[in-house]
């Protein structure tokens, strides 16, 4: 029976028990779609990809972000409606057919279509995860509640790609990957058993609030999107460094395992690389999403655009593990101060009972960055016949976004606005 809003109390440890469940669901989330970034690129030639077909190659990336761009903006409709549970369920099954897709793939558009089900899995579940930790924590928790998610899901992705790349040198990356889909798909079915849908939480914050209960017109789904997409300059240049980081996660999806092969690095190396990255930026949000509880969101945001910047420079003046490895840790860092500070500087931006439809206008715009950053990096690197090119660009582009967020965005303190 659900619980009516007077007896929920808000707080991380409050619901320790449901907290921990959402933090579960975005682990095996980051284990799907962590489990292809090292190994499908390296065997793309097995797929039926010739050798330097760029843009044909980040085919697979364009499906994922077009669809799960959509899919976030539709699925924070939703939830705001129906609730948070149904639509993660539904994201699960959509899952299904990933790990079958490609172990039966004749050709790569058969991995553009398991992508497809990847981008509605993804829009669907982690959405899902993070505004639901945030519907638990407290208004002084927000943060927190984001590092927490975004660090176990990208722990979850780097980890993914390490053991998927080390199980498909033994195996073979068909197998690897079948077997790795369907065992998360799985797990992650069982774990929703004990899930708690959080609408009522959100009922009893706004009802904290003192809002009325009827939505006015400018609270609707439209208009939260034109409103944070293009007339809130701030919420402009929030959606803006969502782009450009997803683009710069393209470039390490695509172009990286690329590069490092191309200089001599093998699948296992490939997934060191990469799974550093992820695995960095992971657990260093554990500690950068709570530290803008305390001091602000803009100042995080801005160090970790530039960061992000000079690891993605690094790399491209690399030749050699020993010069990629330390700038993979860079990129991590600078990832994790921009990642869940921007969604939680969206969040502090909206009320309560449009929290899934702001969230999922920045995640709209965030996640078409791989579409974007498909057709971009694809692009480039196609008419310069090697991947060097791109990596600049994407360099050029983040710290040029880390400049739009320091002009445009206003420092916030979420622990002196709540008192």
């Amino acid at each position: 029976m659900e619980a009516t809003p007077a007896l929920l109390s808000r707080g991380i440890r409050a619901n320790l028990g449901q907290f921990s469940l959402q933090a579960l669901q975005v682990c095996f989330v980051g284990l799907i779609i962590g489990m292809e970034r090292a190994v499908l690129p390296a065997v793309a030639r097995d797929f039926g990809v010739t050798p330097g077909a760029f843009l044909f190659l980040a085919s697979f990336v364009l499906s994922f972000g077009l669809v799960k761009g959509a899919l976030n903006l539709v699925a924070g409709g939703c939830a705001d409606r129906f609730g948070r549970k149904p639509v993660l369920i539904t994201g699960w099954f959509a899952g299904l057919p990933i790990p079958f897709l490609i172990y039966f793939a004749p050709n790569w558009w058969w991995i553009v279509a398991a992508n497809l089900f990847l981008g509605i899995n993804q829009g669907c579940t982690w959405t899902m995860t993070v505004t639901s930790q945030i519907d638990l924590a407290s208004s002084r928790e927000r943060g927190l509640a984001v590092g927490i998610n975004e660090a176990v899901g990208y722990v979850a992705v780097g980890a993914a790609g390490l053991g998927a790349a080390l199980l498909a040198e033994h195996i073979g990356a068909r197998p690897a990957l079948l077997a790795f889909g369907l065992t998360t798909i799985a797990l992650a079915l069982l774990s929703l058993l004990r899930v708690q849908d959080t609408l009522s939480w959100v009922r009893a914050e706004h009802a904290e609030a003192g809002a009325p209960h009827a939505l006015p017109e400018e609270a609707k789904l439209a208009a939260i999107f034109l409103r944070f997409s293009f007339h809130d300059p701030a919420g402009r240049a929030i959606c803006q460094g969502g782009v450009i980081n997803k683009i710069a996660d393209t470039l390490v999806w695509v172009m990286f395992p690329l590069f490092f092969k191309a200089h001599g690095a093998g699948l296992a190396e490939i997934g060191w690389l990469t799974g550093t990255y992820a695995m960095v930026w992971g657990l260093s949000q554990l500690f950068t999403g709570h530290a803008a509880d305390l001091i602000g969101r803009k100042s995080p945001i801005v160090a970790g655009f530039f960061l992000l910047a000079a690891g993605i420079a690094a790399t491209a003046l690399g030749r050699a593990p020993s010069v990629w490895l330390p700038a993979a840790v860079v990129m991590g860092i600078g990832m994790a101060l921009l990642y869940p500070n921007l969604i939680a500087a969206m969040s502090d931006r909206v009320a309560p009972l449009v929290r899934g439809k702001a969230l999922g206008t920045y995640r709209y715009w965030r996640d078409t960055g791989y579409a974007i950053g498909a057709l971009l990096l694809g692009g480039i690197a196609q008419w310069a016949h090697a991947a060097l090119p791109a990596i600049w660009l994407t360099a050029a582009l983040v710290a040029g976004s880390g400049v739009w967020i320091a002009l445009a965005l206003e420092e916030s303190r979420p622990r002196t606005r709540a008192a």
